[in-house]
């Protein structure tokens, strides 16, 4: 039998240490004198007290250590316990070297004036679906040269597309690190992102260059000299006196394809109008040219084909049409998702 002293030069535990896990139940000693108080420990208490020394200084709770005591006529569970804590461990440090690489990573965005927007590579294609077909085309001389507005939020990745007929928006969610970023990048950039594979994706942006990483394979760009639109003032809020219909997709196309034939034409190229109007039911239909009055509230005409492209952006599922009045645009959502919708300018009559 040893004195209290003696179990703590033995075991490598301090006096008070032994206290306490007499106080907790975990190393109970063997005997307490009941006049003085004073422990004393036996050879095996001393052999707990060194593996409570140890599993301590590798950080394992009390609980799990008081239970290794108790399991210590049975070595294969204490070295069972044993291997579960090491592996807790490991696991610990695997995530702790993550979280400092990120850290790192992100003082270097931040010294760098960088921003990293980390998404997976099926919502980012999703979203430049979704706006392609609005995107300019890249033609020498326009006020907006054709490419695609890519503007970081709070945990998002906003895509606006526009080539002074329509607008398309996109949200889709992100992982944004560094300052908040807003770069109008070239439509040939776009098409490349939406050829490659599957998995995370990852793009760095700056004021000279936008760099991604999918899947192994990297694209480089340098992103346009534009200063592009607030198109949150292109949008603004409905009217009072707006329609809101909701329409099937292949419904849509049907009564597109059985309208009677209306044309304009802009700068000498002739273009096919549908003019989208209110049924008595409260539905949509394709009203006659005869119809078209710049008075009405109950229609509105638009390009056909930047109809179509913009139903067949859309997704799957049915989709809302705002309709506001014949010098209004026309919004065009996916039902039930607000991350995305497009917006067409309407063809005065």
């Amino acid at each position: 039998m040893r004195t209290i002293g003696e179990a703590a030069r033995a075991s490598g535990l301090s006096v008070s240490a032994l206290r306490w896990y007499d106080g907790a139940g975990v190393l109970v000693p063997a005997v307490v004198d009941p006049a003085t108080g004073y422990r004393r420990y036996t050879a095996d208490q001393i052999k707990a007290a060194r593996l409570i020394a140890g599993l301590r200084r590798v950080g394992m709770p009390v609980a799990e250590i008081a239970e290794a005591v108790r399991d210590l006529e049975h070595p294969g569970r204490v070295r069972a316990r044993l291997d579960a804590h090491q592996a807790r461990l490991e696991a610990g440090l695997a995530d702790a070297r993550r979280e400092l690489l990120r850290l790192h990573t992100l003082l270097d965005l931040e010294e760098n004036l960088m921003t990293r927007i980390t998404l997976s590579a099926s919502d980012l294609k999703a979203a430049l679906t979704a706006v392609r077909f609005a995107a300019a085309d890249p033609i020498p001389g326009l006020p907006l040269p054709g490419g695609v507005l890519f503007e970081t939020g709070e945990g998002t990745l906003t895509l606006v597309a526009t080539d002074r007929y329509r607008l398309a928006v996109a949200t889709a969610p992100a992982t944004v690190e560094g300052p908040p970023a807003r770069q109008y990048l070239p439509t040939a950039f776009a098409d490349e992102l939406l050829r490659l594979g599957s998995g995370p994706a990852s793009l760095d942006l700056n004021a000279d260059s936008v760099r991604t990483e999918v899947a192994g394979a990297e694209l480089r760009a340098a992103p346009l000299d534009v200063d592009f639109p607030d198109y949150r003032r292109l949008i603004g809020p409905a009217g009072t006196d707006t329609r809101r219909v909701a329409v099937g997709r292949e419904e849509l196309r049907e009564l597109l394809s059985s309208a009677p034939e209306v044309r304009r034409e802009h700068d000498g190229t002739a273009y096919p109008v549908a003019i989208l109007a209110l049924s008595p039911e409260g539905g949509l239909r394709v009203a006659e040219e005869s119809e078209w009055t710049a008075d009405s509230t109950a229609h509105v005409a638009v390009n056909r084909e930047f109809l179509l492209q913009a139903v067949d952006a859309g997704g799957t599922g049915q989709l809302l049409l705002e309709l506001d009045g014949p010098v209004r645009p026309l919004t065009i959502r996916a039902g039930g998702d607000e991350s995305r919708f497009s917006v067409l300018m309407p063809v005065r009559a």
